[in-house]
């Protein structure tokens, strides 16, 4: 089980949206928050939000695409609570639009923020948690990632979300000796307005921010048509997920057969394939090296 209540937890991202709903949650069950944004005043409405319901809380600002910024929201988390046992790395941002016709502006922003961000935040704060012997990282990751032929034109989105993933399962590997555990969120569709915002979070050397809409296409709005649940319903859910140290939490169970489609048809018929190839043409000599390709 992993203790919330009396633990320090950093929420990045934790201005609006997903980020503020696992805050204010956070704070509830007694976690002193540290909400970290981009956007300083939306962090701290949201911090003083959680002082006037009798939480703890700070704001501090911070890009996820500059480790410098992310040090310096560390020591400021530091000075304010000390060392740091939760970490929600769940800054992001989002596209819709086809991959050729992205600039490298975009692509790069879009992969900085979303992988990047994550796991420079969590290589950041993963020492405090090694010195504990305690500690958990919770990444906010997205249904896209998990099943990246779901929605279609989201394509570096996808991958990051996708790299998210895969970064949290291995780290739990590395870091089970010392007692940390980590979860990856894949939300199915909550209310955050990033479609509205998305823009005006873009640091200057991506371009810089814009008050323009993100533009979804007809094809991507069709195959994202389901419930969008707000931040503060979802939020429990993942808690909970974190408390008892689940490597997933997801918030729409219906899109079980997305994950069915896509994992059980696809993948069992390539490993079907592979049997195949093995019986009639006979299993591939092992390299008596084992990983070391020898010149001959």
């Amino acid at each position: 089980m992993t203790e919330i209540s009396g633990r320090t937890a950093v929420v990045t991202g934790g201005g609006s949206g997903i980020g503020m709903g696992l805050a204010k949650a956070l704070a509830r069950e007694g976690a002193r928050v540290a909400v970290a944004d981009i956007m300083l005043g939306n962090a701290e409405n949201v911090a003083e939000a959680i002082r006037a319901a009798g939480g703890e809380a700070i704001a501090v600002e911070c890009d996820v695409c500059e480790r410098s910024a992310i040090a310096a929201m560390k020591d400021a988390v530091h000075a304010a609570y000390g060392p740091v046992q939760l970490l929600f790395a769940n800054a992001g941002a989002t596209s819709f639009d086809p991959l050729m016709d992205m600039s490298d502006e975009d692509v790069d922003w879009i992969l900085q923020v979303n992988l990047h961000g994550v796991m420079n935040t969590t290589r950041a704060f993963l020492p405090d948690m090694i010195a504990a012997r305690e500690g958990h990282v919770c990444a906010t990751a997205s249904m896209a990632g998990l099943l990246p032929g779901w929605i279609p034109e989201h394509a570096p989105y996808s991958a990051a979300k996708a790299g998210i993933i895969g970064l949290m399962m291995n780290l739990s590997l590395e870091m089970a000796e010392h007692n940390i555990h980590t979860t990856s969120y894949c939300p199915g569709g909550v209310a955050t307005g990033m479609k509205a915002n998305n823009s005006r979070y873009r640091p200057t050397r991506f371009g810089g921010p814009t008050d323009g809409m993100v533009h979804v296409s007809e094809a991507s709005a069709v195959a994202h048509s389901h419930d969008f649940y707000t931040p503060e319903a979802i939020a429990p859910m993942v808690l909970d997920a974190v408390r008892h140290n689940r490597a997933f939490v997801f918030d729409h169970p219906d899109q079980r057969e997305h994950f069915r489609r896509t994992y059980s048809g696809v993948v069992e018929a390539c490993y079907d394939a592979a049997d195949e190839w093995h019986r009639d043409h006979g299993t591939p000599k092992a390299n008596p090296n084992g990983a070391m390709l020898l010149e001959s």
